[in-house]
């Protein structure tokens, strides 16, 4: 094989927008097929997008042959039963996150997964990947900033679509699980390790059930990390990383710009440096890390046992919530 034949399992927003094409432009995968529910639905974009296949069902999508791999970006309730699904046909998988409802639907995935283990099988964090997240978990590795004490991230939109699934509390909608998750990967990635404990509170919307604000402390072993996400404030996404000797600043560590680079921030002292990240497809390049994966029959960047983790921090956050203490 020189390159994965990918399936997408659903017309997702995020898969039509972002991650399709980012796939479409890779070097090792080409989208060969997409599923809806909908017939017709997936006939119209599979036209517009220019794929060769589509299907007016998952369960069809999964039986082609041609099909090396699955995206999937169904709504978070259906991540573990269509991953695991997808497995049982020989396929590797690539899902969105967050990866399950909570640790133990995520672990049920890792147990299935064990079941195949020629099988690639990975979280969709694509931040992870980006240059500039890499810069500066270096920064920090390298004692850029001195020893890490604490970071700072907000990510936030406004979203008052009550039909949107990120606003619909019975199949994992709210601000949590949409992109409080970003804050708690970010979190353990640059800090290398679990929390001991969280803390969180919470806003929820009267009708919607989900929550709309969500602030949580997060304490490590060498320091803290605290956030706030939202699903109806002013969009807005900013880290800040702050060490002992030094700070680091990402302005646009989510949805990195396809028109212009990046750039790290980076203090130490009084002395200020501006690391430039040239233009890049952090989903292109997720996309490549996961194809090589399979080509090469090598680790995946991230394993399974980091979207674990990562669901068991997002439950205890709840869980905090909940009793109004340290969990």
């Amino acid at each position: 094989m020189k390159h994965v034949n990918w399936g997408v399992l659903s017309t997702a927003k995020i898969g039509l927008n972002k991650v399709i094409p980012a796939l479409q432009g890779s070097r090792r995968g080409v989208v060969a097929a997409i599923a809806s529910r909908d017939g017709a639905r997936a006939e119209e974009v599979a036209r517009r997008l220019g794929i060769p296949r589509f299907y007016g069902s998952y369960e069809e999508l999964l039986a082609d042959p041609g099909i090396d791999a699955v995206y999937i970006p169904l709504p978070n309730h259906l991540h573990v039963a269509w991953s695991i699904e997808a497995m049982k046909a020989g396929k590797h998988v690539l899902c969105e996150k967050p990866i399950a409802l909570d640790s133990r639907d995520a672990q049920r995935l890792v147990e299935a997964a064990r079941l195949h283990p020629r099988l690639k099988v990975m979280e969709a964090f694509m931040y992870r990947h980006h240059p500039q997240w890499l810069k500066a978990r270096q920064l920090v590795a390298e004692g850029g900033i001195g020893k890490l004490r604490t970071v700072q991230s907000l990510f936030s939109y406004s979203n008052l679509d009550p039909h949107n699934i990120r606003n619909q509390a019975d199949i994992g909608g709210g601000g949590l699980m949409d992109i409080g998750c970003y804050c708690i990967s970010l979190s353990r990635f640059l800090f290398g390790s679990e929390p001991r404990r969280v803390i969180g509170i919470a806003e929820r919307d009267p009708a919607f059930g989900t929550d709309r604000m969500t602030s949580g402390i997060l304490e490590f072993e060498g320091g803290t990390a605290t956030f706030t996400c939202s699903t109806q404030l002013a969009p807005y996404e900013r880290v800040n990383i702050f060490g002992t000797e030094g700070r680091i600043e990402l302005e646009r560590p989510f949805n990195a710009p396809l028109d212009r680079g990046c750039k790290v921030l980076h203090q130490r002292g009084a002395t200020v440096t501006e690391h430039q990240v040239d233009v890049c497809n952090h989903y292109t390049i997720q996309g490549d890390l996961f194809a090589e994966a399979i080509l090469n029959d090598t680790p995946v960047p991230t394993p399974l046992s980091d979207a674990v983790e990562n669901m068991r921090v997002i439950e205890s956050l709840v869980a905090s919530v909940s009793r109004g203490a340290w969990v």
